[in-house]
């Protein structure tokens, strides 16, 4: 076996169709494209969304709603969810995205108070809730807004 014995797998290529050989060849003459209209002339296509003229789709349903640019976009923790660390460490954003808490962060951390914390930790973070914070506190813990 060498180089020159390679060849690809049984029914993993296809010729390419040559179109415009000769009527003989199947794809002559009009090279399948038909006789005549749009979609025969060169550079004749139509559009996505393109309805022959009649008001499209995208167009004929109401807008809706509205996105502020001003609007922030935090990844959320759960407080629950810290129950799985060590008593007495640091939390940050590094030790929760290795923990595979959070993934994408946009505009920062929110601690939300959803759980119970029996563990002593200091939390940094963008955000926390009011019940977040007060359960931290309660269990002997510090809060760190970054």
């Amino acid at each position: 076996m060498d180089l020159s014995n390679l060849k690809p797998a049984l029914g993993s290529t296809k010729t390419r169709k040559r179109l415009g050989r000769g009527a003989g060849s199947g794809l002559g003459k009009t090279s399948g494209k038909g006789h005549k209209g749009q979609k025969a002339r060169s550079g004749g296509s139509i559009k996505a969304g393109f309805e022959g003229g009649q008001m499209p789709l995208q167009r004929r349903l109401p807008k809706r709603g509205f996105t502020s640019l001003d609007k922030k976009v935090y990844a959320l923790v759960n407080l629950r969810d810290l129950e799985q660390f060590e008593a007495g460490s640091v939390i940050d954003i590094e030790a929760l995205a290795l923990a595979g808490l959070v993934n994408k962060i946009i505009d920062g951390v929110k601690i939300l108070g959803d759980g119970e914390l029996t563990k002593t930790l200091t939390v940094q973070a963008h955000k926390f809730s009011k019940s977040a914070q007060e359960k931290i506190e309660a269990a002997g813990g510090k809060v760190e807004v970054i």
